[in-house]
């Protein structure tokens, strides 16, 4: 079986018979639709995407032999296709913008012997427009693949208005030429609001969000176990073990992603997917391709506070549309695929919002980390792998010398932060990232009942471990709450060492000051 990485036209894909997974009937459907936008995250199939339409309205039939949309479609009609892609530049050039759509217009207008040439871009775009509708004799279809990269790629700069500016002037074509066009769709990351590309003309429909489309782009759980059950049986051998403990290994990896109410129809992310399956064994393939120039922004100044975002509930309007005129995480970080849908309350419209699945938590995680603690990401990922080694050891002596030593380490100047002007928001934080450090590697359960949950619960084979951490009091009330709060009492019947830790953190040495164990 060939898999199809690096490979995002879908002509080669069908010539080159690499394996395509079967969305032809929903782009029938979309297909019938006027003006549209998509949102997915990177690296999801929305360049596939749209190579695909663009195969459809060029009416290239025998592409789409033995195919879904082959029993669809009857009239195969060839459309005159503009397509347009952003891909590839570097808009952070303050002339690539107006560079990059100027080439595109002079090979249009090369191509339909266009001689008069208006002077805006706006102008001569509609030119080319009535002009490929009256030399072809059909309404024209626009293509623009990640619409949003010449905005993401100066988001913060001196450019940003300028690229928001120009897009605006040369998308407003779509409003005063509607009337020549059949179908124009377009695909990014972000949708922006407000302040937004958008603005200059009638809104598309958004259909992000439409639970008809939710399996356009990546791969569905029947799709999975229908196209590679061939590789599913290798990678189990490969693994050495059974079909279905791979099944279950690659849904808690690379699963888990919702794009509306419907939370029935999980999608796997397909290059993670993918590359698995090309790789024989399962990594973090996603995450490892990159870090969005975007979100590292996000990420400076340590504006991110993953605790009050994550596992909650937010209204549609809070993470659809992304504002750039406010600092508000959410809707990038959700539409970039480090959130997802995992909830909905019908009865007061809202989503819960949380990680995906592990391969994002433990990437995201890592970056939180990083960025707040000032250390190199090998430096915390070690420190959690010896945390790992020493509590499957018991080692409960060298896992204190570990927090100690861990807390002592982090630069004075990662407390600078607003944050950390309130050192109790400080700890709270702190401790918020470790824990979920840890759980990116260890056996961490979060377990809760009636009176609260610990601050931290790790499980092993042979002990449990029940942490609490107090600030400026002492380790015996850390203690104290353990017993009263009752937070070993679903352990009482375990055959396993239960180890109950309490800690007191000093906001003077900002590191352990008191440590006890009882059993």
């Amino acid at each position: 079986m060939r898999y199809p990485i690096g490979v995002q036209t879908f002509e080669e894909i069908i010539n080159g018979k690499y394996v395509y997974v079967d969305k032809t009937d929903l782009v029938y459907d979309l297909a019938s639709r006027h003006i549209c936008f998509l949102s997915r995250p990177r690296r999801f199939g929305k360049s596939l995407l749209i190579s695909t339409l663009d195969a459809y309205f060029s009416g290239e039939k025998e592409l789409f032999k033995g195919l879904k949309i082959e029993d669809l479609e009857k009239d195969w009609t060839e459309y005159p296709v503009l397509r347009i892609d952003f891909a590839d530049g570097n808009f952070l050039d303050p002339d690539e913008l107006q560079n990059k759509l100027e080439n595109m217009l002079r090979i249009w207008e090369k191509k339909y012997n266009i001689n008069y040439i208006p002077k805006t871009l706006s102008d001569r775009f509609k030119n080319v427009i009535e002009t490929a509708e009256q030399k072809e004799k059909h309404k024209v279809v626009i293509l623009i693949d990640e619409y949003d990269k010449p905005m993401l790629d100066v988001l913060g700069t001196e450019l940003e208005e300028k690229n928001r500016n120009t897009l605006k002037g040369f998308y407003g074509t779509f409003k005063s030429a509607d009337a020549h066009l059949r179908f124009v769709f377009l695909t990014g990351v972000t949708k922006f609001s407000q302040v937004s590309v958008f603005s200059g003309f009638n809104q598309p429909d958004d259909i992000s969000m439409d639970s008809r489309y939710d399996a356009i782009c990546g791969i569905t759980e029947d799709e999975l176990y229908s196209y590679f059950a061939k590789p599913i049986k290798e990678l189990a051998d490969n693994m050495e073990c059974t079909a279905q403990e791979v099944k279950n290994i690659l849904k808690k990896q690379y699963d888990g992603y919702h794009f509306s109410k419907n939370l029935k129809l999980d999608i796997y992310n397909p290059f993670s997917l993918i590359k698995a399956f090309d790789k024989m064994e399962t990594e973090d393939y996603w995450y490892e391709s990159g870090t969005p120039t975007y979100l590292e922004k996000l990420m400076e100044g340590h504006k991110v506070n993953m605790q009050k975002l994550i596992g909650r509930s937010y209204e549609r309007k809070y993470f659809i549309d992304y504002r750039a005129d406010k600092e508000d995480p959410l809707a990038m970080l959700y539409q970039s695929g480090y959130l997802t849908i995992k909830g909905y309350d019908s009865r007061r419209s809202v989503y819960k919002l949380d990680y995906p699945n592990d391969e994002v938590r433990k990437g995201f995680v890592s970056l939180i980390g990083n960025s707040y603690f000032h250390k190199p990401s090998e430096d915390n990922d070690n420190w959690i792998l010896e945390m790992d080694d020493m509590l499957r050891e018991c080692d409960l002596d060298g896992v204190r010398d570990a927090f100690t030593s861990f807390l002592a380490s982090i630069p004075y100047e990662a407390n600078k932060d607003e944050r950390a002007k309130d050192f109790e928001t400080h700890f709270s934080y702190t401790f918020y990232i470790i824990n979920r450090l840890l759980g990116c590697y260890t056996t961490l359960i979060e377990k809760q009942n009636s009176k609260g949950r610990a601050d931290i619960i790790i499980e092993t084979d042979t002990d449990v471990f029940i942490f609490e951490f107090k600030l400026d009091t002492s380790a015996s009330e850390a203690l104290m709450q353990i017993e009263k709060q009752q937070y070993a009492v679903p352990y009482l019947d375990d055959k396993r060492s239960v180890h109950k830790i309490g800690v007191n953190i000093s906001s003077e040495s900002r590191t352990v000051d008191e440590w006890l164990v009882s059993e």
